[in-house]
């Protein structure tokens, strides 16, 4: 993976916040992302597994910032010790 996290930019992140926080915003309050979502926004079809990493550690970021909530099974964690399948939205 490190080869992957070299060759993407500043940009890739900064791509990769923006695209989370809209898909945030288009759900209902109520609703969560995945973070597959924002990865397949902004990647193609053959690239957007080597985004997962990266769409994570900006979701960490913005949980950090109190711009986002990650949770697992319902209840908010922290993105970099969750294993598994995590959600994203907007605080509550």
């Amino acid at each position: 993976m490190a080869r992957i996290r070299d060759r993407r930019s500043m940009t890739d992140d900064a791509e990769l916040e923006r695209t989370m926080l809209r898909l945030v915003d288009e759900r209902a309050p109520d609703r969560t992302i995945c973070p597959s979502d924002v990865a397949r926004a902004v990647g193609d079809a053959d690239t957007w597994r080597d985004l997962m990493d990266a769409t994570r550690a900006v979701a960490a970021r913005l949980a950090d910032a109190g711009e986002v909530e990650v949770t697992q099974r319902g209840s908010v964690v922290d993105v970099r010790t969750a294993r598994g399948p995590v959600r994203i939205r907007r605080p509550r």
